[in-house]
């Protein structure tokens, strides 16, 4: 059927008003959770500082002569001093004058909403190189410089496919790890997650958190003879595993399954959180750039380095391929 001749209808008005909700909607995923797990600190310079020391391996052999004197003294062990360097990130933003002043759905200040997307890029940005495998980078005036992330400090709690091998540093994290080829690549398995931790508490460390991209965090679910022995969680309470998934009950004690989205799928991190920080040199900050026409500009910029307190508090399982395991 038809309208009847000189109907009036929504076609022919002029004047209808739009219907435009007034929320935005925006998924893209702003979790951090390697920042939001470590610790934060503040430094006073580009290149920033910190010592580790070891204890002398324990021995089944001191025993003393009653009365003897020592003629012999054990040499000192000096600390081992490390660094890593501040790397710069930045955001900006330019908004028209009469952008910021026409009404807007959404958003009553387009400057206010950029800044706060900006912000969260840029702590993005930062998780994500924190977990690149990146070398720390001194710069120049034509080279920024750069933050070693984690992957460059790790050496002694790591496994690794054929061909990786692990960066060699004795004071600054200035080389990448050598990644295995893809044809070397792994699958994920509970006995390569065992070793590392292992290895983690054998060298005294206290692991809490085994950090995962989506395919591997889904395997942790899946290793065998876990599955079996989930227990149900009610209300908001993680649901517990004797061997993997939110709690895994390892022989050297619970840690949380975290899954990253700004982490390499190949990598698996066992962490102590506790010595891990953020360094910064110049926290979040706003700059009002000069005004030189009808526009507002903004940066939002951020210094920072990456301090492993001590490399052998973590640990790492290399070279993993990105299948999902059946």
């Amino acid at each position: 059927m038809a309208a009847i001749t000189n109907t009036y209808t929504r076609f022919d008005a002029k004047g209808v008003r739009e219907d435009l909700s007034n929320v935005i909607y925006q998924i893209s995923p702003e979790e951090t959770p390697f920042m939001s797990n470590i610790g934060r600190e503040n430094v006073s310079n580009t290149f920033f500082e910190w010592q580790t020391d070891d204890l002398a391996a324990a021995s089944t052999t001191n025993a003393q002569i009653e009365g003897d004197d020592i003629t012999s003294f054990t040499a000192v062990t000096a600390t081992v001093r490390l660094g890593n360097y501040t790397q710069i990130s930045r955001k900006d933003v330019i908004i028209a004058g009469t952008l910021e002043a026409v009404d807007k759905a959404g958003r009553r200040s387009e400057l206010s909403y950029q800044m706060a997307k900006k912000s969260a890029e840029i702590k993005r940005d930062m998780c994500s190189t924190m977990l690149a495998n990146q070398a720390a980078t001194a710069g120049s005036t034509s080279a920024a410089r750069k933050s070693a992330g984690l992957l460059a400090f790790l050496k002694t709690n790591t496994s690794e496919g054929t061909g990786g091998s692990d960066p060699s540093y004795t004071t600054i994290p200035d080389a990448a790890r050598t990644d295995a080829t893809t044809t070397n690549l792994r699958s994920f398995s509970e006995a390569l997650l065992k070793d590392v931790i292992q290895k983690v508490w054998t060298e005294g460390g206290s692991p809490s958190i085994v950090m995962a991209g989506p395919v591997n965090k889904q395997n942790l679910s899946k290793m065998a003879g876990i599955a079996g022995q989930r227990f149900n969680a009610t209300g908001a309470k993680p649901s517990t595993i004797i061997g993997a998934a939110d709690v895994y009950v390892s022989d050297f004690g619970n840690v949380s399954i975290v899954a990253n989205r700004f982490q390499r799928e190949r990598d698996v991190f066992v962490l102590d959180p506790e010595y891990a920080s953020v360094a910064y040199l110049r926290p979040f900050q706003t700059v009002e750039l000069a005004k030189t026409g009808d526009a507002e500009k903004r940066m939002l910029l951020c210094e920072w380095g990456l301090k492993i307190k001590n490399e052998k508090a973590h640990g790492a399982v290399y070279d993993l391929n990105s299948t999902i395991q059946t």
